[in-house]
Parts: C-alpha cells; sequence; structure tokens
C-alpha cells in the first residue's frame, strides 16, 4: 500500500505517519507539504491513498478534489481536518472524497479510518453517514456557497471576517436594516445558524478574501 500524506505541517504529517507505521509496517508514505508538489507526485506514479488537508496557503484543497481523481480514479481520498465535520465534510464528499477525519481524532481512530476506507472504499462517521442520507432522502444539496448573488457574497465575506452590521453598513453605503435582511438572507440560502458556521463555510471553500 503506497500512502502519500499531504499537510502544510510537518508536525502533523510526521505523526500520521508514525501512527500508521505502527498499524501498516509494510506500507510505503511518503508525505509533501505543499500541494503543487503532491499533485507532481500523483503525476508520476501511483498511489493507493492521500491523505488531504482541507486548507493550504494557496485556499481550500476542495477545488483539487476532482484534478486528483482525473490523474488517479483508484486513489482513495482520506481528508484530514481541523475543520468540524458537521459543516465542512460533504462538500469535500460531494466533490468525490472517499473520507473525511477530524485531526483531533486518536490514534487507534486514524489507524481504523486508514482500515475501513482501503476495505471498503469509503469510510464515514455515523453522523456524517446519517447527514449524507438525510440529504438524499430530502432531496437536499451541498451547501453552494456561489448561489450567493454579488451583493450577499460582500456582505457574506465582511461578516466571515468579524465586522458587524454597522461597520458593513458604511463601508458598502448601506443601510443597517438592509444589512441585517442580507444576513438572513445569507443564512437561510446556506442553511446556517451563526457567523461561526458562515466564517468555516468560507475557509473551507477558500473564499475568505
Amino acid at each position: 500500500m503506497k500512502i502519500l500524506i499531504v499537510d502544510d505541517h510537518f508536525v502533523i504529517r510526521q505523526g500520521i505517519l508514525n501512527i500508521l507505521k505502527k498499524k501498516f509496517d509494510k506500507a510505503v508514505i511518503f508525505h509533501e507539504g505543499e500541494i503543487h508538489k503532491a499533485l507532481k507526485l500523483l503525476r508520476q506514479e501511483a498511489w493507493d491513498l492521500l491523505i488531504l488537508d482541507v486548507y493550504f496557503p494557496e485556499g481550500s484543497t476542495l477545488k483539487y478534489i476532482k484534478e486528483i481523481k482525473e490523474l488517479q480514479s483508484d486513489c482513495k481520498i482520506l481528508i484530514f481536518s481541523a475543520f468540524s465535520e458537521e459543516h465542512h465534510a460533504l462538500p469535500f464528499i460531494y466533490a468525490g472524497a472517499n473520507g473525511y477525519l477530524n485531526k483531533l481524532s486518536s490514534e487507534r481512530e486514524i489507524q481504523n479510518a486508514v482500515k475501513t476506507l482501503m476495505k471498503t472504499g469509503n469510510f464515514f462517521s455515523d453522523s456524517l453517514k446519517e447527514k449524507i442520507l438525510n440529504n438524499v432522502i430530502n432531496g437536499k444539496e451541498p451547501v453552494k456557497i456561489n448561489t450567493l448573488a454579488k451583493r450577499e457574497m460582500e456582505v457574506a465575506r465582511l461578516l466571515a471576517k468579524g465586522e458587524g452590521n454597522l461597520e458593513i453598513a458604511n463601508r458598502l453605503y448601506l443601510q443597517k436594516s438592509t444589512v441585517s435582511t442580507y444576513k438572513k438572507r445569507i443564512f437561510e440560502k446556506l442553511k446556517i445558524n451563526n457567523v461561526i458556521e458562515l466564517a468555516e463555510i468560507f475557509r473551507s471553500y477558500g473564499k475568505e478574501e
């Protein structure tokens, strides 16, 4: 089994490597700190598993999932993230990732996730399975931030940065009540309840700037 770990923090990469070596002592494991160098490795040779962080200085890795699958359709992708599964997992899963695991997971959980993914082709927590199933049953689509209109996106981006309604109103030359209306509309479209969730979504999609 060939595994490629891609994370911009060396300690994380080395930690995962050590954890996996205890369970999969015959596995060939490499790690890379830059997404573009990882893509180069994927073009050069075959890999069984890619363990991928959600965010790099260049932005979210969500946009690379399709390219990775086109390069190697048989390579399994396990997203390894510090961000909550609740608000970040589904966009990656719908994009083609085979699993999602939080960085707070224990050593055993990490080993089990890799074992399960390589055996069955996927690894989803029970809560994520339920969310996916509910979406299918109810015909719900995953969060699509690009459904926001231009002005809604401007307001949403400033909200995600932590600016208040009055600050946004002054910056965009709007009435404070108008900003409140946009905020309500944004939350309804993205099916969220607060600014913290909005900030997480923006970070996941790499749209903070």
